[in-house]
């Protein structure tokens, strides 16, 4: 299952990672039996084309969708770009296997590597921009279950929704 972790507006980034709030995703059984919500995609762009809630395992780079405050997240609501939404995914990437790392571990390697990725996709350094960031990433449960390793990075505008990317944003 994965987890989110999101870094808000700290004066440290450490400090946020630390205080953010964690919520655990994704219901693995339900998806075993009945397969994972795949969002309706253009065959052409592949960007998702209607509103629906899709499986937290088929989130791509360039997906907008509006983050849910729960404990658990089997399924995120995804939207056209073009509509209202909180969130968008700007990076993604696979931890190397091996046995679970630990939290702690896991979430370094997705601060490292979704900060990293920021600024080539907003067009600013993070630490410059007004914008936050958050990511799935895999709990022990999904490692060790699924063959989880991805990490999913997002960005949203801590001011409210935003319609459209936030590609090259520069704020």
């Amino acid at each position: 299952m994965p987890s989110i972790v999101r870094v808000a507006r700290p004066a440290a980034i450490a400090a946020a990672a630390l205080l953010a709030a964690s919520l655990t995703g994704c219901g693995a059984i339900g998806d075993l039996l009945s397969g994972p919500a795949q969002p309706e995609r253009d065959e052409t762009t592949q960007e998702i084309v209607e509103s629906a809630d899709a499986d937290v395992f088929a989130l791509r780079v360039g997906d907008c969708l509006n983050m849910i405050a729960a404990d658990e997240v089997e399924t995120v609501p995804v939207v056209p770009c073009g509509e209202p939404h909180s969130d968008e995914v700007f990076h993604e990437f696979q931890i190397p296997e091996g046995e679970y790392p630990g939290d702690d571990a896991v979430i370094a390697a997705a601060e490292e590597s979704c900060l990293a990725a920021f600024e080539p996709f907003i067009g600013l350094p993070f630490e410059e921009s007004t914008l936050d960031v958050s990511w799935y990433v895999p709990t022990q449960q999904s490692w060790e279950g699924m063959d989880d390793r991805t990490v999913s990075c997002m960005v949203s505008d801590p001011a409210g929704e935003v319609t459209g990317t936030l590609k090259n944003a520069q704020y």
